[in-house]
């Protein structure tokens, strides 16, 4: 698998080029921001956004902002598509593509509209993805230091045939060919995205659930159980020193004794049964399509309010576990705690 450095990509191909961003959110602004500060004319940017607090972020930072996205798209060379993924193809299929040039260069940072087909791109116009791994502010953060950040790359449709140049072009004007931006697909982006969000999550999550209420019935605490389990954040420094030392080398931060039950209690698992649950969920419900055709029959509902909201409904059950129910006692009583301390400041 190829990476991609500075010396790969030549911001020059961007020097002439429209570029409207679809949505200022947390990668849109990011983005935006380090592709100006990397030379593209402020502007040879659009900002494609209705009138809300974003349009007015957009504006305070000297951007032009466009409410128009028809308007916007006919004038694009490059067009940045940064809105949730489900909000993607009506707006695209309906509104973008009847106005778009003909060569012009549609950049994602999720894979999933372009491997399910739902995006309907005329075959004369570059797909390219650019697919930072990790969150807008971090992404502009690491580029003011001058350092870069994980990002995949690929070309899906090549109409022009300088679309892998331009999608390079982009990974170094966002910042992003500094530590490397990695040769990727779609398909896998997708594949690896869905399997953490439908596979290892729900099963960390239940992992969580029983193993609190496990540790509940031998008497502990919920206040004790809470902070032990996450609310210290001792997961997410794990976490962070496993990016650093390694998935296992990290275990050597812990004491001996976690250090050994962790890794003999590692082993002695049988994997056979999950790793294929997780085979199921992989092929049987992501890369065929099933999950993507499930959730494109519930799009529309999950714009309702209320319990008529599926996303609701299920957030509503999730309230049902001990361990939230738990969790909500102990910051009830923190923030009781708060409202003593602040009444009984002089």
């Amino acid at each position: 698998m190829d990476s991609y450095y500075d010396a790969d990509a030549d911001t020059g191909l961007l020097a002439d080029k429209t570029i409207t961003f679809i949505g200022f959110g947390n990668q849109g602004s990011a983005q935006a921001e380090n592709i100006r500060d990397s030379g593209v004319a402020n502007d040879r940017i659009i900002i494609a956004n209705r009138d809300d607090r974003y349009a007015d972020e957009a504006k305070s930072k000297g951007f032009n902002v466009e409410p128009d996205f028809s308007k916007a798209a006919s004038l694009a060379d490059i067009i940045f598509l940064l809105i949730p993924d489900q909000a993607q193809p009506r707006l695209f299929n309906e509104i973008i593509v009847p106005v778009l040039r003909k060569n012009a260069t549609i950049v994602v940072a999720s894979g999933y509209n372009v491997f399910f087909g739902l995006l309907k791109v005329p075959p004369s116009n570059n797909v390219v993805m650019v697919a930072p791994r990790m969150m807008g502010s971090s992404v502009r953060s690491l580029y003011q230091k001058g350092r870069g950040f994980p990002c995949f790359v690929s070309t899906e449709q090549d109409g022009t045939g300088d679309a892998h140049a331009i999608a390079l072009a982009i990974s170094k004007a966002i910042g992003a060919t500094k530590a490397g931006a990695i040769e990727s697909s779609v398909r896998e982006e997708t594949a690896m995205d869905l399997f953490a969000e439908q596979a290892l999550w729900p099963n960390i999550i239940a992992l969580f659930r029983e193993g609190f209420s496990v540790l509940k019935d031998a008497g502990c605490s919920d206040e004790a159980l809470c902070y032990e389990m996450w609310m210290s954040k001792e997961p997410a420094e794990i976490f962070e020193a496993a990016a650093d030392d390694g998935f296992v080398q990290q275990l050597k931060r812990h004491s001996v004794v976690s250090q050994y039950g962790q890794l003999s209690g590692a082993l002695a698992l049988d994997g056979t049964g999950i790793r294929e649950h997780f085979r199921n969920i992989l092929h049987n419900q992501i890369l065929n399509g099933k999950f993507c055709e499930k959730f494109s029959q519930i799009e529309g509902e999950l714009e309702l309010e209320g319990s008529a909201n599926p996303l609701n409904q299920l957030y509503s059950r999730s309230k049902e576990m001990e361990l939230v129910k738990a969790e909500a006692r102990v910051r009830e009583r923190l923030a009781q705690l708060r409202r003593d301390a602040a009444e009984g400041s002089p």
